[in-house]
Formats: C-alpha cells, sequence, structure tokens
C-alpha cells in the first residue's frame, strides 16, 4: 500500500513509521502524500484508539525536507522550485490531518528531528523522545522560516522568547532540555523509549477515545479562541459526549466502584 512508510494496526494502536533511513527519513513529496493518507485512514480505522509516529532506524525521526527530491521535480516539471505552492499542496494537508485526527498521536522521536520533521514531532499530540535525540529549526541555516506549523506550534509551547531563539539560530535542543523547556513531554534513555512508548500507547489505546478527540479538537480551538467560545464549545461537546457508550460505562462503573471498560465509542 505505502512504497514509503510502514503502516501497521493491531490492537487498537496504528504505528506509522518514516522509511527512508537512507537520507534519515527525509520528506519527500511522496512520502508526504502517504503519510497524509495513512493519517487519514487511521481516522477512518473505527479500531483505530491510537496512532504512533515513528522513524526507521536509530539515527532519525525525519531529517526534514528532502530538497534533492524537491529539486528533481521541479525540474522534471521542468519549472522552478516554488516553495510556496510545495507547502499548500504537501505539508499544509499533512500537517492538518494530524491535527484534525479525532485520536491521540503520540510522536516516538529516535533521532534527529530536524526542519519540517520538527515540525512534524511538533504537530503530534505526546512527544517522547530519546535522551540522545534533538530537534534543530535549521531552515535559518539555508536562509529559510520555519515551516510546516512550527511558527504556530514553537511559541505556545515554549514561549516567544525561546521560539525566536531557536528560529533565528537553527541550535540543536537535545532530548532533555526538550523536555525542560516543555517542547516535547518526556526525554529518556534511548534503551527505555519502546518500554515509555509502549506503556503510554497502553493507556491511550484503552481509554475513551471519543472523548479524546473532542479534547483535542477543543484544544485546537483555545489556541485561537476567547473564553466564551471555548465555554460553548465544552457544551456542545460535553453534551454529545454524554449520549456517548463510553461515558455510560465510565458512569457506570465509576458507581460500581470498577474499572471501566471503554470501546472507544
Amino acid at each position: 500500500m505505502f512504497e514509503n512508510l510502514l503502516y501497521d494496526c493491531n490492537d487498537g494502536v496504528c504505528r506509522i513509521t518514516l522509511n527512508r533511513p537512507q537520507v534519515y527519513n527525509a520528506l519527500s513529496p511522496d512520502l508526504i502524500h502517504e503519510l497524509t493518507v495513512a493519517i487519514e485512514a487511521a481516522g477512518n480505522a473505527d479500531t483505530v484508539r491510537v496512532v504512533v509516529l515513528t522513524g526507521a532506524g536509530d539515527k532519525a525521526f525525519c531529517s526534514g525536507a528532502d530538497l534533492k527530491a524537491g529539486f528533481a521535480n521541479a525540474a522534471a516539471s521542468g519549472g522552478q522550485l516554488n516553495l510556496g505552492e510545495s507547502l499548500r499542496n504537501g505539508y499544509h494537508p499533512m500537517i492538518k490531518a494530524m491535527r484534525n485526527l479525532a485520536k491521540p498521536i503520540i510522536g516516538r522521536v529516535n533521532g534527529i528531528a530536524a526542519g519540517a520533521g520538527c515540525s512534524l514531532a511538533l504537530a503530534c499530540d505526546l512527544v517522547i523522545c530519546a535522551d540522545e535525540a534533538y530537534f534543530s529549526q535549521i531552515f535559518v541555516n539555508i536562509g529559510l522560516m520555519p515551516d510546516a506549523g512550527s511558527t504556530f506550534f514553537l511559541p505556545r509551547l515554549i514561549g516567544p522568547q525561546r521560539a525566536f531563539e531557536l528560529s533565528s539560530t537553527g541550535r540543536r535542543v537535545y532530548g532533555p532540555e526538550a523536555a525542560q523547556i516543555g517542547l516535547v513531554s518526556r526525554s529518556v534513555a534511548a534503551t527505555n523509549l519502546d518500554q515509555t512508548v509502549d506503556e503510554i500507547v497502553a493507556y491511550y489505546a484503552t481509554a475513551p477515545t471519543r472523548a479524546i478527540g473532542a479534547m483535542k479538537k477543543v484544544l485546537n480551538q483555545s489556541l485561537y479562541s476567547d473564553l466564551d467560545h471555548q465555554l460553548e464549545q465544552e457544551a456542545d461537546n460535553q453534551n454529545e459526549l454524554g449520549h456517548s457508550a463510553d461515558s455510560m460505562e465510565g458512569i457506570g462503573a465509576f458507581l460500581m466502584k470498577r474499572k471501566a471498560n471503554f470501546s472507544g465509542r
């Protein structure tokens, strides 16, 4: 089904692995398209409760845009490289698909997350990284500015001054510092990365998926909203969730003092 990524779904967990280790999982136009399709497929699969996004190999999560592939495509079409068009037609649908997915996305960052690869990590709902992994807004090194959502996510995660510093210097932020400043959720030793991710995934695979999807949607809106709008969004979504199977199960389990068995519906 896919040539540039691995897609595997079992026991409520969809694992999507960028699979171009020979170029540190750089984002070619084909990979961007496939990742967008894979995210949408996970969203349409009723059995999927949580998505794990990672990169193949032990060196890179994603090294950013594949500039060689981009220039090759432009040359083949007889035109110049149009970065705005590339973003609008490729990167934007990919990032929007991730943020609109009504299920949690866990970023398993096993190595380099640079440029648009850093943006890809920041678009996840939770990011768990290895201590040796690093994040870099490397765009400035080639005379460009952050894109693929980084100018949106960075200041909201770490504040405007830190966002400017990381964007304008492109310096590497390794796992422990990334966790300390709030760029990622947790940083762990590489030997503990899979165990930590699996523990988090195990929770979300049995959590009330509809409720979590609603939380994600409303929290997304809170980033550019006001209090009145958020109160209404809470009321509308809470009313809908109150009629869900998971809500009934959760309330029943609470009253009966037993563990809830959520179905994701």
